[in-house]
């Protein structure tokens, strides 16, 4: 074949990812007058912040008396009292003037008659210190996340944005680079899908707002692109991932497909049924019912699948009732559901129930931040933030979410973070002033792109490999999907880290069949399943290591949460010959001006 172009430009900040958190970040770096890339695998509008449904919690008092320590305290408790309270305090704090800003940017939220935006319920959102229900979340009808994606992009074409902003869609970002002396990241490297090539980014900080990563469950909401790249790209480096045993599976999936139907649809009255036609969740949340948290509502529809009362030929699965809140209510309120049920399963809502699975869904754990959305290191006594390097959204972990994420607590998360990440790497760029540390032009290429271009290289002069990528793909999914679920035991966990080792093996023995430069679609899906193999190997062996049950993380064999032994964040590193190491990292419990919020039993 012929050799692979390389092309090299440099920016002032590169953004990995164009969802929610990367639009936010580049209308703080834009802002700035700061040269920024935002390097995507899909075009910005089409990123998967896109298929959020539900709303945005923020304490604004529209439908119900509310109050952002409210929020603080729902979020704290639905975390199981691992997450960050400062971060927690910071993010709760914003949330209102979060909403203002969008809407004066245009974001169309539904209206109440007096013309105040409209906010529905949402599982584990109470008022005053869980007495009662809160009407909390925001929301765009039941198209949130598509309102928010398009308000964020528009926001970037701003004329005091759009000259500094420049998008890379259909780019496939491969590694992160790093001066090792310095200790910080001066840049990235990239696939071009369309034309073939590797584009050589160089920067003075980087971003990373990549999403998340469930494509690695057989069940699972995400989207094709989704395949956790960013982790990737910081493992490689040597940066750590935090908590990622912490997997929240959403309790409502569409049976056999995965695609998810919004918590809101319970917020407005819906409600789940087993096979005896029982409103089951009294048994396992008796207060708020079908609005407890997720992980509660997960397992208790595992457990009735479990014992036998699933429903359906192979009895696993749930139904969803939503037809009695009524025909026009339903297509006012929740077109975007009618319209999943009927393609997907030919169910029409508004006569029968949807069938439904707990599905996996998001990560509460990622790249270590701070409060500054900084990504850090842990020095053995402290956290250490990397000079220039941050990340934001779901694959960030600030801690906010703790063990659990709270419903419409992620498009507020993508925001938020992604505005600090945006406003501190513009902060920190202007008044640091660093230097690339870029050697003749004619090295570039050697040094910090050899390593790649010859992988890539061997996949296109090497034959067709002897082991099929698909079939390693869909073993991945249903071992995830049977050993790494909603409850976890450890011989099924030790079982999933043999197979891993298995997987990795015959990785190595994978070829390439499609030649081709342009458009290679073989080759991205090459790179997105060496990827979800390094997500699985973290998430499982972090898993396999907590001996406890807390939040999404349910240990059948050690069921009780342990605040003694437990109360420590996971950090995951994997070393030179594939190994993980892990080490312990202390909660922040202590909240910028609130008070600490100690841990109890957590009941709904």
């Amino acid at each position: 074949m012929a050799d692979i172009d390389v092309r090299i430009e440099e920016f002032d900040v590169v953004i990995v990812g164009a969802g929610g958190a990367g639009l936010a970040a580049a209308i703080e770096t834009g802002g700035s007058k700061l040269k920024t890339a935002v390097v995507s695998e899909v075009y910005p509008t089409r990123s998967h912040t896109v298929s959020a449904q539900g709303g945005i919690n923020a304490a604004l008092a529209n439908m119900d008396e509310d109050y952002w320590i409210w929020h603080m305290y729902d979020t704290v408790k639905g975390g199981d009292y691992i997450g960050d309270q400062d971060a927690m305090e910071f993010f709760t704090k914003n949330a209102p003037k979060t909403i203002i800003e969008l809407e004066h940017w245009g974001m169309p939220f539904s209206r109440i008659e007096n013309g105040k935006a409209y906010q529905r319920a949402f599982g584990g959102q109470t008022r005053n210190f869980g007495e009662s229900l809160a009407h909390r979340a925001v929301a765009c009808s039941d198209r949130s996340g598509h309102a928010m994606l398009h308000t964020l992009f528009e926001r970037t074409l701003h004329q005091d944005i759009a000259p500094y902003v420049s998008y890379y869609s259909e780019y496939y970002a491969l590694e992160l680079l790093m001066d090792k002396e310095e200790r910080r990241p001066i840049g990235i490297v990239a696939w071009d899908m369309v034309n073939g090539g590797i584009h050589i980014f160089f920067s003075y900080a980087v971003i990373f707002a990549t999403g998340g990563n469930t494509r690695n469950f057989r069940t699972n909401t995400n989207a094709h692109v989704n395949t956790g790249i960013g982790w990737t790209m910081c493992l490689k480096a040597g940066i750590a991932i935090k908590d990622p045993e912490f997997i929240q599976f959403h309790p409502t999936g569409i049976y056999g497909v995965g695609n998810l139907i919004t918590e809101g649809v319970r917020g407005e009255g819906g409600y789940l049924l087993n096979a005896k036609g029982e409103r089951f969740m009294k048994t396992y949340a008796p207060h708020v019912l079908d609005l407890a948290s997720r992980d509660v509502v997960s397992r208790g529809m595992a457990m009735e699948v479990l014992e036998g009362r699933g429903v359906g030929p192979k009895k696993d699965h749930c139904l969803l009732k939503l037809d009695h809140l009524g025909h026009d209510f339903i297509m006012d309120k929740l077109p975007g559901i009618w319209e999943l049920a009927y393609k997907f399963v030919g169910v029409d809502c508004t006569k029968d129930p949807i069938p439904v699975q707990p599905t996996a869904h998001y990560h509460m754990g990622g790249i270590p931040t701070n409060v500054d959305a900084e990504v850090v290191d842990w020095d053995g006594e402290k956290e250490v933030p990397i000079p220039g390097l941050y990340a934001a959204g779901e694959c960030a972990c600030a801690s906010v979410h703790g063990g659990n994420r709270l419903g419409c607590n992620s498009l507020l998360d993508l925001v938020v973070t992604g505005k600090q990440a945006g406003r501190n790497c513009a902060r920190w760029i202007i008044e640091e002033k660093p230097v690339f540390p870029n050697p003749p032009e004619e090295f570039i290429a050697d040094k910090y792109a050899k390593g790649i271009i010859d992988r890539i290289k061997g996949y296109y002069e090497g034959g067709e490999g002897t082991v099929s990528m698909d079939a390693i793909w869909e073993d991945l999914r249903d071992t995830m999907q049977e050993n790494v679920s909603v409850f976890r035991i450890e011989e099924k966990i030790a079982a999933q880290v043999k197979k891993l080792d298995e997987y990795e093996k015959q990785f190595k023995e994978v070829g390439l069949t499609d030649k081709g430069l342009t458009f290679n679609t073989e080759l991205a899906e090459i790179f997105d399943l060496e990827s979800l193999l390094y997500v699985s190997r973290v998430e499982t062996e972090a898993a396999l290591a907590r001996k406890e049950s807390r939040g999404a993380h349910s240990r059948d064999d050690y069921p009780e949460r342990d605040d003694e032994n437990w109360m420590k964040h996971t950090f995951t590193k994997i070393d030179e010959n594939g190994k993980v190491e892990i080490e312990y990292v202390p909660v922040r419990t202590k909240p910028l001006t609130a008070p600490t919020f100690q841990p109890k039993k957590r009941v709904y």
